[in-house]
């Protein structure tokens, strides 16, 4: 396939699961949703990999079909070594992602060099490894992709040696955040000082929670397109702020973020609020990350499968009865109700006996009920308790919920 077909074919189907609403204001914004959404849009993953294990107790026989997004938690996943992770995803640079990840695993000879290239990410010696060790071990695509160039005219792959995390729409969000907070007279980094609980509590009511106050915040809120770099559609948006102002919604789930968790434990709120992962520590970065990972990540990386696939075709190619794990991430939101019982008929058809599906979605309700056609969803039971339990544990903290389906 050419590029020029390649870009052709991922437009129609990110337009395909993106667009509801095509001759409206509402159809303009989700267009422009879309033009977004083609480049990379999350550098990390924003779904704790750690509270996903409790709810999916992996079993080394189990087939797992994930979205694949930034990778972070389909190479975590690993660390429950199942049989097999098939990442799928329609946005090519995260496609792109996962790839050089998961090359990068098997053929880096050591932690150091591995955490320099993902977890620092801001190297100058990243370019030369991907050059010599990474570069001729990737496929002709996820090549071209690395050694093309962004919309500035610089060489993707130069993100490792010049900070990979700012990157992204989400990367640019947080730096946006950052400015306007300093604009405010509210400096965001300043939560890194924190010591203890008490201390970022303190630091929150301080310097986080007046920003949402200010009229150019609550300004930006307002405007969907301002929350692409949250990789949130509008309809998405719709759900999200409810009958409330987005602004409020948004620093209420920015203290969980800030309060809740000790920092040197929240990998999410390190990259939040000092834009960089503090250590190789567990808790500090995503578990792949971690330097007793390293041992079995090379090996068990080679279970999981990459594709660059609508996740409803994905499973419409898989045999009945073949998959015991599913993780829809917040792809849920984004659906009409015709997409969501597609979906739902190809995970009822494929579910091995036992089977769990996970999702979150943006309000704190499951969406499911009254969308989805009855006869799918009554073979599978909601764990309502679990569910919001393992809301309380996700240390990501900006969706309303985590939701979790086992199969009768």
């Amino acid at each position: 396939m050419s590029v020029q077909a390649g870009s052709i074919k991922q437009s129609t189907i990110l337009n395909d699961a993106i667009l509801q609403n095509r001759a409206s204001k509402a159809g303009l914004l989700e267009r422009a949703f879309s033009l977004a959404f083609r480049g990379l849009v999350y550098p990390q993953i924003w779904e704790d990999p750690i509270a996903d294990m409790e709810a999916l107790d992996i079993q080394p026989d189990h087939h797992i079909v994930t979205i694949a997004s930034g990778g972070c938690n389909a190479l975590s996943y690993l660390r429950a070594n199942p049989a097999k992770i098939t990442a799928v995803d329609l946005n090519a640079a995260h496609i792109a992602l996962n790839r050089l990840k998961s090359v990068a695993a098997q053929q880096l000879d050591s932690h150091e060099d591995f955490f320099r290239f993902f977890g620092q990410a801001d190297h100058k010696d990243n370019l030369a490894v991907y050059r010599d060790r990474l570069r001729p071990h990737l496929d002709q695509t996820s090549r071209k992709y690395w050694d093309g160039r962004d919309h500035f005219g610089q060489r993707r792959i130069k993100g490792f040696a010049k900070g990979f995390y700012r990157k992204g729409l989400l990367g640019n969000f947080i730096g946006l955040v950052h400015f306007v907070g300093r604009l405010g007279g509210a400096k965001p980094s300043l939560m890194m000082a924190a010591r203890t609980r008490d201390e970022q509590i303190e630091l929150f009511e301080q310097h986080i929670g007046p920003l949402f106050q200010k009229k150019l915040m609550r300004f930006l809120c307002s405007n969907p397109m301002a929350l692409f770099g949250l990789g949130i559609p509008p309809a998405q948006y719709r759900a999200l702020a409810g009958d409330k102002h987005m602004a409020d919604v948004l620093c209420e789930r920015t203290r969980k973020l800030a309060c809740d968790f000790s920092m040197a434990d929240n990998y999410f709120a390190q990259q939040a609020f000092g834009r960089a992962y503090q250590s190789a520590e567990p808790g500090s970065v995503p578990p792949y990350l971690e330097a007793a990972s390293f041992d079995w990540l090379g090996e068990r990386s080679r279970k999981l499968e990459i594709k660059h696939q609508n996740f409803i075709e994905f499973l419409a190619s898989q045999d009945a009865g073949s998959m015991d794990r599913y993780i829809l991430l917040d792809a849920q939101d984004w659906m009409t109700d015709q997409q969501l019982n597609r979906l739902w008929s190809e995970i009822d058809r494929t579910a091995k006996p036992g089977a769990r599906v996970l999702f979150r979605t943006a309000a704190e309700e499951t969406l499911l009920p009254g969308r989805v056609a009855d006869e799918l969803l009554r073979t599978w039971d909601y764990d309502a308790e679990l569910s919001q339990a393992l809301t309380r544990k996700d240390r990501s903290a900006i969706y309303g919920a985590m939701h979790l389906y086992r199969l009768r």
